[in-house]
Parts: C-alpha cells; sequence; structure tokens
C-alpha cells in the first residue's frame, strides 16, 4: 500500500509541476496541442495501469469509437478525476469552465465550453461513476468531435 501511496504523491507532484509549466505558458504564450498531450501522459499512465485497459479499446477512442467496456468507463472515469472534472461521479462545473478560460487555447474554448454546457447534466442519476463518466464523454464527443481526451 506505501508503494501505491507513494507512487501517486510522485505522480501528483509531477502533475502538479506539469500544470504549472502549462500555467505559465499559457500566459506567456498559448499552450499548444502537444504540450496538452505531454501534460495528460502521466495521468494517461495511471489511469491505464489502474483501469486495465486496452490498448485496443484506446485506439479506437482516437477514431471516435467508444467501447462499452468496463474497463474503458473506469478509465475515463480515473482521467476525469485525476484532472478534477468529476468527483464521485458528479462534474465539477465551474472548475471545468474555469480551467478552460485558464488552460486552453483560444481556438478550442468555444467548442468546448458548448460542450460541457450541453452536457452538464448528462450524467445526472447515473449511480456507478464509471458509466457516468463514460456517458458523460460520450455526450461532450458528440457534441465536439474535436474535444481533446487523453
Amino acid at each position: 500500500m506505501k508503494c501505491i501511496v507513494g507512487e501517486m504523491s510522485n505522480l501528483i507532484r509531477t502533475f502538479i509541476f506539469i500544470a504549472l509549466v502549462a500555467l505559465y505558458e499559457v500566459h506567456s504564450a498559448k499552450i499548444t496541442m502537444e504540450q496538452m498531450q505531454q501534460a495528460a501522459e502521466p495521468v494517461r499512465m495511471v489511469c491505464i495501469k489502474k483501469s486495465k485497459v486496452t490498448e485496443d479499446s484506446l485506439t479506437n477512442m482516437r477514431s471516435g469509437k467508444l467501447d462499452e467496456v468496463k474497463e474503458f468507463k473506469c478509465y475515463v472515469n480515473c482521467v476525469l478525476e485525476m484532472m478534477q472534472t468529476m468527483k464521485k461521479g458528479k462534474l465539477m462545473y465551474d472548475a471545468v469552465m474555469k480551467s478552460i478560460d485558464t488552460m486552453l487555447p483560444d481556438e478550442l474554448k468555444d467548442d468546448t465550453k458548448r460542450a460541457i454546457e450541453m452536457c452538464k447534466d448528462s450524467s445526472v442519476g447515473i449511480k456507478d461513476n464509471c458509466d457516468a463518466a463514460f456517458t458523460l464523454l460520450k455526450c461532450i464527443l458528440k457534441e465536439n468531435p474535436s474535444f481533446f481526451f487523453p
């Protein structure tokens, strides 16, 4: 258990560092898609390991197909929780909207905000956190097919 806690602690420190670098980049120059992908990589790696999602499911996601299997749904939940987009199956709407303003390049903000606004209630009433996260992502991608998801 100590190993997992230590690993998570190091991951959180790494993620905070990357987030601070990204925040600096936003204020000094616009953050790029490549920087977003790099910042999300530690989260991806932890969530892949935690959820046991298959590479096929991740490949399918990148091509627009979301696999309706528990491992993939729990991967989505893990990513959204680590990015503080969801907590216990609930969308953290205000925090997400603030993050969009702070972190995203201007050309992505409007479409992303619109998708979040359209989907903010899509997972309300869903008891299982993995199902709730999956439902939210599915809605967001329907509203904004170019939405970045690690």
